[in-house]
């Protein structure tokens, strides 16, 4: 068991398809309310994710303000991927989304079968810490 900075607890293993969601997030047009946007993502996120292999950790701030509510999702070797424009009615597509990750060979979320909002809302693709660009070897820059 790990706590965050944000002292949640962690007791899954990490090899787990895992959903962050950003619990400050609102959007830029939101009023200061409390629960944020985000925290009602993070916990609809968290009842879909109920019976599954997937874990949802809360975290403060993805750095996605202008587009949030946010969130993003890995697996062990593959992709993360940050997606915005989320509200709670976009849980179960987030489940659904990290389970079609988890079980890509190459690590990379396949577009088809992936839910709409995901394919709309994607923000940005990131590669694994390890990752190696074989594919761009003899490109001229």
């Amino acid at each position: 068991m790990t706590k965050s900075v944000d002292n949640a607890v962690t007791t899954k293993p990490a090899a787990a398809p895992v959903v962050y969601v950003c619990i400050t997030c609102k959007r830029p047009e939101d009023a200061d309310t409390v629960p944020r946007p985000g925290a009602i993502l993070a916990a609809a996120t968290m009842r879909a994710a109920d019976g599954t292999e997937v874990e949802v950790r809360r975290l403060r701030c993805l750095a996605n303000c202008t587009r949030g509510p946010s969130a993003a999702m890995r697996c062990d070797g593959s992709w993360t991927y940050l997606f915005g424009g989320l509200d709670e009615s976009c849980a179960g597509a987030l489940i659904e989304g990290a389970r079609l990750l988890a079980r890509a060979a190459d690590g990379i979320l396949p577009w088809r079968g992936r839910p709409e909002v995901l394919k709309r809302g994607l923000i940005a693709r990131v590669p694994p810490i390890d990752f190696i660009a074989l594919d761009c070897e003899g490109v001229d820059e």
